[in-house]
């Protein structure tokens, strides 16, 4: 009986790769337990000292002394101001007489950040050179405002503090003898960078606009996408030591308010010394800072956030910088193009079914050429096999060697193309391929064969159109590579299901990340895989839990 038997036992190598196959999901689930629960006991213990100091301050800012005031006193004005500026050099003082009062005044402003065109011809000249000279008890702030000064953008301060914080943040400080209160002329309005193309998102077909590092030009660029009266755009600052502005957009009567509630209570939690950027803010509000994946998507496109917004997400852009983000995002939305709804809806389901085919070839190609080549090679056409054989022969690597040797040379040429000046980035990527490629055929190093799969994948990765997402599949298919190095196609279908099983557990701002494959939203379906005609699609995204969920026509 045994002698029956012992043929269907299978050998030593199976039973161990199986064993490893049970034994990796345990072990990847406590170490992502034992993760979370030391960050967890961490953000606990160290959540209290961290808000103890805030009350402390805030303590402390009630028992200070409110604020100096503007007293009237020119001088003492004067030199209270200066004295707040300190040595800061690029803060000029341009002294002068106002001709209506005869009463001296000062501008204050910082060099490069205010319209010297507009202070010098509304302001200077107004100020200086017109108007009949009156009595100084009758200056006032009114008169000045009404009818001497003709600028739409005037306003006042009476405390001494505010006036050094809005003079360090470019305003245009004026101040005149006899007046309790400083006024502030105009808006600080730099150099800034001209209206152009998105460059990480470029389109055959669509605007030709993208955002700037101006966020009033930004959110402007939202309101000149056409007229909306639902369109609400609502102020934060951020930063506690070196504040900017930041803003969330939204159409009022659509987007869901337990989401407009979350993305405020988030926001207004961000403590930080300074966000120079929206990556920041995309840190600091996702849902899961351990997740490879994004859970904010960025974009250049004015016309991609308002179709977000009509669709009930949230966008939020801050100062100094073109990329605005996109809460909440799925999976299925970082291979989706504006230019898949320019064009018709034929079209735009092949370009997207090439996207989820590249993103698919762009993770697991290296880590199937693996497994086949040295685990499965039974699977491949003979015909297939035998040629691949003969590319190998002394080749003195394993499979995975090799595709380690060629895909880290790929990354090293991808980021030096992109960190080299714009004239050489490109040319240097090429040549850089084709010589390494060709010297490491002749060599012997790697077979031509696998030139091919790392040259396809490379390709892959490119077609996918948020470059965040890019950099995910990226770094994932290392992991895929290791995973099929160790186990073979085993490893493979495992590593495939802990990236499906980590998306299914993935939220972003409440929504699945994986919405409408988990939890199944057939409605949805219309603009997954297939871009639906635009007649068809009639009803917004079910997953967003809309006020209105029928597309106005």
């Amino acid at each position: 009986m045994w002698s029956k038997i012992v043929p269907y036992i299978p050998s030593w190598v199976t039973l161990f790769q199986a064993g490893l196959a049970l034994i990796f999901p345990l072990l990847i689930y406590y170490i992502n337990t034992s993760i979370y629960s030391l960050v967890g006991s961490k953000g606990a213990n160290s959540k209290q000292p961290a808000d103890r100091p805030k009350d402390d301050k805030d303590h402390a800012d009630q028992q200070q002394e409110p604020g100096s005031k503007i007293t009237g006193d020119y001088d003492a004005d004067l030199k209270s101001i200066q004295e707040a500026i300190g040595e800061n050099s690029d803060v000029h003082f341009r002294e002068f007489m106002v001709k209506k009062f005869h009463a001296r005044s000062v501008l204050i402003f910082i060099e490069g950040m205010q319209d010297e065109e507009l202070i010098n011809k509304q302001v200077l000249q107004v100020l200086m050179f017109e108007g009949q000279q009156e009595q100084p008890e009758r200056i006032s702030k009114s008169f000045i405002k009404e009818s001497l000064m003709p600028l739409t953008q005037i306003s006042e301060v009476a405390d001494m503090e505010n006036l050094h914080e809005l003079t360090l943040l470019g305003h245009t400080v004026l101040i005149i003898e006899g007046m309790k209160e400083a006024l502030l002329v105009g808006s600080p309005n730099g150099s800034v960078r001209s209206v152009n193309e998105p460059t990480s998102e470029a389109l055959l077909r669509g605007p030709r606009i993208g955002f700037t590092e101006v966020l009033s030009e930004n959110t402007s660029m939202l309101r000149r996408q056409g007229l909306n009266k639902s369109l609400e755009i609502k102020k934060f600052q951020v930063g506690s030591r070196i504040k900017k502005d930041l803003v969330i957009a939204y159409i009022k009567d659509i987007v869901n308010p337990e989401l407009l509630q979350e993305v405020n209570h988030r926001i207004s939690k961000i403590d930080m010394d300074f966000l120079p950027e929206s990556g920041y803010v995309e840190q600091l509000i996702e849902d899961n800072y351990l997740s490879p994946f994004q859970q904010a998507h960025n974009t250049e496109r004015p016309d991609r956030v308002m179709s977000a917004l009509l669709e009930g997400r949230v966008a939020i852009l801050l100062d100094g910088t073109p990329f605005a983000l996109i809460v909440p995002v799925t999976f299925s939305m970082l291979l989706q193009s504006p230019e898949d709804y320019y064009e018709r809806w034929i079209p735009g389901t092949l370009l997207r079914v090439l996207r989820f085919c590249g993103a698919f070839i762009a993770l697991m190609g290296p880590a199937l050429y693996i497994s086949f080549i040295s685990f499965h090679p039974g699977l491949i056409p003979t015909k297939l096999v035998i040629s691949i054989i003969e590319t190998r022969q002394g080749v003195p690597f394993p499979s995975v060697i090799e595709v380690m040797i060629l895909e880290i040379s790929i990354e090293i040429l991808r980021e030096a193309g992109i960190r080299l000046p714009k004239p050489i980035g490109p040319a240097m990527g090429i040549v850089g391929g084709l010589v390494i490629g060709d010297a490491a055929v002749n060599a012997g190093i790697v077979s031509p064969f696998l030139v091919i799969v790392v040259s396809v994948t490379a390709i892959s990765s490119f077609s996918i159109p948020s470059y965040s997402a890019g950099i995910t599949l990226r770094l994932l298919r290392f992991a895929g590579m290791l995973f099929a190095a160790i186990l073979g196609m085993f490893g493979t279908v495992l590593f495939f299901l802990l990236i499906c099983i980590h998306m299914t557990k993935l939220k972003s701002f409440g929504v699945p990340y994986i919405t409408p494959f988990s939890p199944i939203r057939l409605n949805d379906w219309k603009d997954l895989f297939i871009r639906a005609p635009l007649t068809l699609m009639k009803r917004r995204p079910v997953m967003m839990k809309t006020q209105q969920n029928k597309r106005r026509s």
